[in-house]
């Protein structure tokens, strides 16, 4: 099972790293044109893998309005990267177009349920289950889009503090993961919750946070200076309460899935990438992460 963990990491980290470089580099004066294209092809099969959890309990949400609802909430949070503007942050009106969006996502459900009514008792749960998919995946990925828009067009650098903030939080997350594994086949003994994730220990939750702590040192201690020579230095308090709040939200996201796949009696996801599961087994924990992320650099807590 390692084995192939480590043979399916190298096999997304690679191309993954190679996609940055790009999209940093030769973008077009448009940050996230190509990281853009690559979360809508994941979000739009993450939609397929929570609606195939759906299936095997016999819940079955319409997925037209589920993909579609996902599209339009994702194409929302790209359009400063497509349409022309003079800054980089999401402006007032974007957010109001991504409420919008979600609106909208919410009245083309009710509208497909109202058109295959048949007798009572499953519309209702069905709607609840739609909304659910589009806003855990559409609406939780939508922060990688705010990652990596982040600052102002005008300010120096604003390409690479927008891919800094992007890549700190995968960094932090996936460091936090790795940690919080190889802690728990080491040294873990004492069950976290063990009705919803028999795996899962307290020893190795400790070395996950740790981990998430020394990923954003990396962030901010290393890839920072090689980004931006001249950027001012974090202090340690802020790498480490950056690394924290992304870790326990990495760990919240992971505990989430839990319950989804427990709920619906599923081990996986998905089998497409054998070793790490499916879309889901991998993004999980960077779903919960992101908005937290984002937050954190919004409010200052790291950052220009």
């Amino acid at each position: 099972m390692l084995k192939w963990r480590i043979i399916g990491a190298t096999a997304i980290i690679a191309p993954l790293v190679g996609l940055c470089w790009l999209d940093m580099n030769y973008n077009f004066g448009r940050p996230g044109i190509w990281l853009y294209i690559l979360s809508m092809v994941i979000a739009l099969m993450a939609t397929e893998e929570v609606l195939f959890l759906l299936r095997n309990k016999e819940f079955q949400p319409s997925a037209w309005p589920c993909y579609l609802g996902t599209f339009l909430v994702m194409g929302t949070a790209g359009i400063p990267i497509y349409w022309p503007r003079t800054v980089l942050p999401m402006p007032e009106d974007h957010f109001k177009l991504l409420f919008f969006s979600l609106i909208l996502s919410f009245l083309l459900v009710i509208a497909e349920e109202m058109r295959r009514y048949q007798e009572p008792g499953k519309s209702m749960i069905r709607i609840g289950l739609s909304m659910l998919t589009i806003i855990y995946i559409g609406g939780l990925m939508s922060f990688f889009a705010f990652l990596r828009l982040l600052f102002d067009a005008e300010k120096p650098h604003a390409n690479e503090w927008g891919m800094l903030a992007l890549l700190s939080m995968i960094i932090v997350v996936k460091l936090s993961d790795s940690g919080a594994f190889f802690t728990g086949k080491l040294i873990g003994k004492n069950k976290l919750i063990p009705r919803l994730s028999p795996g899962k220990t307290i020893e190795g939750s400790l070395g996950g946070l740790v981990a998430a702590c020394l990923g954003s040192w990396f962030a901010f201690g290393f890839l920072l200076p090689w980004f931006i020579p001249d950027a001012p230095s974090l202090g340690a308090v802020n790498i480490i309460a950056y690394g924290l709040l992304v870790g326990i939200a990495g760990m919240l996201g992971d505990l989430a899935e839990s319950l989804f796949k427990r709920d619906m009696e599923s081990k996986d996801s998905s089998t497409w990438l054998k070793g790490l599961g499916g879309i889901l087994d991998i993004m999980d924990s960077l779903l919960f992460a992101a908005p937290i992320a984002w937050f954190c650099w919004t409010i200052g807590l790291v950052g220009p």
